[in-house]
């Protein structure tokens, strides 16, 4: 008995093949080359430090094995996975929003803002964005806002990698210049014992001073 497909499967199939090539590494099968950008963010929910987004081109003829969700990854792997996508990366670059800057707009607004500030330092400009989450921010190119899409796109998971050891690395440093509150460890996020710091130590200039937790000690 020989195997094969129907004539109909096999052109859902190739469909199907022709938009994930499409959406993941900016191949447009029959009309060029479409530059796609993924973006994501690190450092919504914590009450001290920035938001950090990163946008990233993928270059399919450089493929970066391993690539995924940060937050699954080990840190000894984000870092080393961070540097192989600055090498091979048709194009990457960081945005960021400061805590002034949260607390003026919020933190959705101030998202959208690093978002829009890590697609304008990308060069070439990508001619659509893949933003992790359920929304998009407002850019020159088209946009597609997709859930989870850290662990579904290669380009948001490059760039979730970049975003979180940038951040990651920032608050080690903050950590030396307002010891006492734990930011290397929980990077600022808002657990018991950043909290009890909070209470013992009092608000820093990397506060968030719009989040309850540290509104409420002013």
């Amino acid at each position: 008995m020989t195997a094969g497909r129907a004539p109909g499967m096999l052109a859902n199939f190739t469909h199907i093949l022709k938009a994930v090539m499409e959406r993941q590494f900016g191949l447009e099968f029959g009309g060029g080359v479409v530059l796609v950008a993924g973006v994501d963010e690190v450092g919504r929910g914590p009450l001290a430090g920035p938001v950090v987004t990163a946008a990233v081109i993928l270059d399919p003829a450089r493929p970066i094995d391993g690539l995924a969700d940060s937050k699954k990854l080990s840190e000894k792997k984000r870092e080393a996975l961070a540097e192989l996508i600055k090498e091979r990366a048709l194009a990457w670059a960081i945005g960021r929003a400061e805590v002034e800057e949260i607390d003026a707009i919020n933190i959705l607004q101030a998202t959208m803002l690093a978002m829009q500030r890590a697609v304008a330092g990308l060069d070439p400009a990508p001619q659509h964005a893949l933003i992790d989450g359920n929304r998009c921010p407002k850019l020159p190119c088209s946009a597609e806002a997709i859930i989870q899409g850290d662990g579904k796109v290669p380009a948001i998971s490059a760039a979730s990698i970049l975003a979180k050891v940038t951040r990651d690395r920032e608050m080690v440093e903050m950590d030396a210049l307002y010891p006492g509150y734990g930011l290397a460890g929980h990077k600022g996020y808002p657990c018991k014992s950043h909290i009890e710091a909070l209470e013992r130590l009092g608000v820093t200039p990397i506060h968030r001073r719009s989040f309850g937790p540290v509104k409420k000690l002013l």
